[in-house]
């Protein structure tokens, strides 16, 4: 059996480069991983499962919503190669400077983290996005977010325990589907 590109991915970003020093020897561990501030870095096995929703190309222009430690960011760098782009944002500043920081173990110039501003999902400004990553729980859709899509982009978004997949077909409304139920910490 030969290994996706999310394997590939995986064996390319080590976890362990995005987690405070002492938690470092848990890296392999396939559970959510404390990385301080109320927040954690996602159980590998959810990870993964929502990078294959997300089905990023080569050269997409990605969006990262609730980078945490980066790791999730520098994944995507690696699906997206240089000719992609990817944003990281993070609402906690102390998270913006530790991603930022351990995005730098890679190398990957084209992807960035910048802090999340307060009240506003994602980007409006600079939508719109071939793929946006969710790594927080929404009470419902958001609706700003499934408008920063690009007309065939996808959306990978934990909503009240469920994982949803939202894929735009331009001018006509986005299909929705469930993919089973996790548990995250909530979008704010």
């Amino acid at each position: 059996m030969t290994p996706d590109r999310v394997d590939e991915a995986f064996a390319a970003v080590p976890r362990e480069w995005f987690l405070p020093e002492h938690q470092r020897r848990r890296a392999s561990f396939d559970g959510p991983i404390d990385i301080g501030h109320g927040q954690t870095n996602s159980q590998p096995r959810t990870v993964a499962n929502m990078l294959r929703l997300l089905d990023v190309r080569r050269g997409d222009r990605v969006l990262d919503v609730g980078s945490g430690s980066g790791w999730t960011t520098g994944l995507l760098a690696h699906l997206t190669g240089p000719e992609g782009s990817v944003l990281g944002l993070e609402l906690e500043p102390e998270l913006v400077s530790f991603g930022r920081a351990n995005l730098g173990h890679g190398g990957w110039a084209w992807a960035r983290i910048d802090q999340a501003v307060p009240g506003v999902y994602g980007d409006p400004a600079a939508a719109p996005y071939d793929r946006i990553l969710v790594s927080a729980e929404g009470r419902e859709l958001p609706a700003t977010l499934v408008d920063q899509l690009a007309p065939t982009g996808r959306l990978v978004v934990p909503v009240a325990g469920e994982m949803l997949l939202v894929v735009a077909r331009g001018d006509e409304p986005p299909e929705v589907t469930r993919h089973g139920y996790y548990r995250f910490v909530p979008l704010r």
